[in-house]
């Protein structure tokens, strides 16, 4: 899958909320535009508008350096958002081959100094919690185990 030459930003507001259980928020800055859209205050029109026209600049930025980096592009016509997989990204001319990262890695072999390649499989969500909690409470333990001994050692 390639494409996606685009910009997003999203943000959740919990201002209504907040105001509901009567609490304020105080946001100071320096700088007309240093905060256009904010979680947890009330956003303005002016704001919004702000922010889309640095969304927008983001998207011209990236698409200019899309564009230098492949000359033979039609740029408006990929830089939708989009995307694109394999044979279709290759005839938008988005890549200039397919394969797998494997096989590249083995392309490169000649050409570089490789310390080390390991395929590993990827952990699925519940993999990937359950060694977030498995971390967190080894994190907790060391740090119990660690107050434990420095209370061992001081004078009483």
């Amino acid at each position: 899958m390639i494409g996606s030459i685009g910009v997003v930003a999203q943000l959740p507001n919990l201002h209504r909320l907040l105001k509901r259980h009567d609490i304020d928020v105080e946001l100071l800055t320096a700088g007309e535009y240093k905060r256009t859209l904010t979680v947890f205050g009330e956003n303005t029109d002016e704001g919004r508008d702000k922010f889309q026209s640095d969304l927008e600049h983001t998207h011209q930025l990236f698409k200019a350096h899309v564009a230098r980096h492949r000359p033979g592009l039609d740029i408006e016509a990929v830089a939708t958002g989009e995307i694109w997989y394999g044979r279709d990204a290759l005839e938008k001319g988005m890549i200039d081959a397919l394969g797998t990262s494997e096989a590249y890695l083995m392309s490169r072999l000649p050409q570089a100094r490789v310390l080390s390649v390991r395929l590993e499989a990827r952990n699925n969500l519940g993999g990937r919690l359950g060694m977030a909690v498995s971390n967190g409470i080894e994190a907790g333990l060391e740090r119990i185990l660690e107050r434990l001994d420095a209370g061992r050692w001081e004078k009483k």
